[in-house]
């Protein structure tokens, strides 16, 4: 256990990028350790995954617990502020401006009191270290600040990255029609010209493609939510679990590449 405690600190260094400065680095460090321990003690060989991969969902998940016991507002509060993101976001887009709090609350379906009621909670769960030098965001050198919460602002990362690591491991025609269509935001029919199918083949596939994508992220972050497949003993279901191990194994190597660095520089 003792030669992955770098890796502890791999990750703590990933959390404290993305947060703001107030943040205890040995708070965190101390819940990865913990984690650490309790992944070596829960550990079955067996299951044939890596320790470090299994290591480091735990210690994620652990960092993540002691950012949300950190933040004030609760995750009703957090969930609301996402969804109203989103729309704002949509209707920037579509309007060529940002909407007004009205214009918000109805293409939400809520009061416009809900809005400005949301924006309250999140702006008193806003704390600031008392004791943290200028450096580190004290309340003589702070602004209001419209970035991500902490806990935002990891979820989105680990998310992306995960998602670079899916798209990366499709077979090669979905992943092509990934790419075309969301990356290059081509067409269907240049699409379909150039892999030679019809329009609507094309629209199977990238269907086909964002059901395994799902799954592969999840089978990764909350395999609770991968649903069984219809015949588990089947060729397809064997497809997809080899699919979710070479999305795992893409991220242990990842991760793994870079812990020679950090034990070096700790």
């Amino acid at each position: 256990m003792t030669t992955h405690i770098p890796l502890v600190g791999h990750l703590v260094r990933e959390v404290l990028a993305r947060v703001p400065g107030h943040v205890d680095r040995d708070d965190l460090t101390s819940a990865g350790l913990t984690a650490l321990v309790q992944a070596a003690q829960g550990f079955d060989v067996e299951r044939g995954v890596p320790f470090a991969r299994y290591a480091s969902t735990r210690i994620r998940g652990a960092l993540l617990d002691e950012l949300r016991g950190a933040d004030w507002a609760t995750r009703a509060v957090r969930r609301t502020a996402r969804d109203l993101d989103q729309t704002r976001m949509r209707l920037t887009q579509s309007m060529g401006r940002v909407p007004t709090d009205a214009e918000l609350a109805s293409a939400q379906g809520i009061p416009v009191e809900e809005v400005l009621s949301n924006r309250e909670d999140l702006a008193r769960a806003q704390v600031k270290s008392l004791e943290a030098g200028d450096e580190n965001g004290s309340y003589a050198s702070s602004m209001p600040s419209a970035t991500p919460t902490p806990e935002q602002a990891i979820e989105h990362a680990e998310l992306l990255t995960y998602m670079c690591e899916a798209v990366a491991e499709l077979p090669e025609r979905l992943r092509r029609v990934v790419e075309g269509y969301f990356l290059e935001e081509l067409p269907m029919a240049d699409l379909a010209a150039e892999l030679g199918v019809t329009e609507s083949r094309i629209s199977q596939l990238r269907a086909e493609a964002m059901v395994l994508l799902r799954d592969g992220i999840n089978s990764q972050l909350d395999p609770d939510l991968v649903q069984q497949h219809s015949r588990p003993e089947g060729v397809a279901a064997r497809r997809r679990e080899a699919y979710f191990a070479a999305v795992a194994d893409r991220h242990a190597a990842a991760a793994s590449a870079y812990l020679p660095r950090v034990a070096t520089s700790a």
